[in-house]
């Protein structure tokens, strides 16, 4: 069965935090009305009332005549045609857990970029299994995009991944802006798994700078690190990629290095000597990384990729290995 959305599908967003924020802002600069759950009661208030997000892009104003703000879950997704998923990979369940209207008829597209927890699937694996979803009809919103600067209208590339290219073309006009370069891409699998793995190697650059280490070691761990994510892709799903365009390298790269990546940031505090349980407590969003640092050592256990950065990670954080010592040994097998 061929899934095909039309310029005319509605869209809906799920999910109340800073890219959730960022994305409803764009989408309501081409849609007439964009529906938005949002169950959290005092964001949902201050958008109904302020025209903006109390708690995250808090000094964003928001359209609030193009958006269709609700806490009722399923008249929302009744309600649109294109379900935009924008919440922690770690709160899908809990999120999509009063849901009672069916996704068959709907086209879903995913923002996150983490791995849900417990069931070591990404989530498009959990859409795909989980609600009996063809690939056809699922599709992702990637690359090297922090909310911060999308909402401040700073240029930003994204990739618009489909199996079906006319659907991601659609979807790409609804994002189009003229502060958003997009792109596209029919590999669902390699974007993904990219968004998901840069996550644990931005968590080793924090870990790295919060030792000590300069910018010429932090070249190589990154460096290495690209070489890692693609030796990845290619052995567990071979596909006709270019992982240094900007879903892939470019995604790496900007979570690596920016002061608005969270991963980076809890990477830091461990570096510092913060203990793992502390570092998590004192972050105020989460960390994608911290469990897909688990999820792709279970995954990885199918594939036997050689993946000794994403390895120092998970002793770290799941085996409360010294961040200083497994660095150090790291170091002797970078290139």
């Amino acid at each position: 069965m061929e899934y095909k959305i039309t310029t005319s599908a509605r869209c809906a967003v799920i999910g109340y935090g800073t890219w959730a924020t960022a994305l409803v802002d764009v989408l309501t600069k081409n849609e007439a009305k964009v529906g938005w759950y949002v169950r959290n009661p005092e964001v949902l208030e201050s958008i109904r009332t302020e025209g903006r997000n109390v708690r995250y892009l808090c000094d964003l104003e928001l359209n609030t005549e193009r958006i269709a703000a609700s806490d009722d879950l399923n008249e929302v997704v009744a309600n649109a045609d294109i379900i935009v998923m924008a919440m922690p990979s770690a709160y899908i369940k809990s999120f999509l857990e009063p849901l009672t209207v069916s996704l068959q008829d709907k086209f879903i597209v995913s923002a996150v970029k983490g791995i849900v927890p417990g069931d070591y699937k990404t989530v498009v694996e959990y859409l795909h299994d989980h609600y009996e979803l063809s690939y056809k009809q699922i599709g992702l919103i990637t690359g090297p995009s922090h909310a911060e600067e999308v909402a401040r209208e700073r240029l930003s590339y994204l990739t618009v991944v489909c199996t079906d290219p006319e659907n991601a073309q659609c979807l790409g006009q609804k994002l189009a802006t003229k502060y958003i370069h997009l792109s596209y891409s029919q590999d669902l699998y390699g974007t993904e798994y990219a968004a998901i793995l840069k996550n644990i190697y931005a968590l080793a650059a924090g870990m790295a700078i919060g030792l000590g280490y300069g910018d010429n070691f932090l070249a190589v761990l990154i460096s290495n690190s690209a070489a890692e994510m693609t030796r990845f892709l290619q052995e567990s799903y071979p596909y006709e990629r270019n992982t240094q365009t900007s879903a892939y390298l470019g995604d790496l790269l900007v979570t690596s290095y920016s002061i608005h990546s969270r991963n980076r940031r809890l990477g830091l505090m461990i570096g510092h000597g913060c203990s793992v349980k502390t570092a998590l407590n004192e972050m105020t969003m989460v960390a994608e990384g911290y469990f897909a640092a688990d999820c792709i050592r279970h995954i990885n256990f199918r594939h036997k990729v050689d993946m000794p950065i994403a390895d120092m990670v998970y002793t770290v954080l799941y085996e409360k290995a010294s961040a200083r010592k497994s660095m150090k040994a790291l170091s002797s097998k970078l290139i």
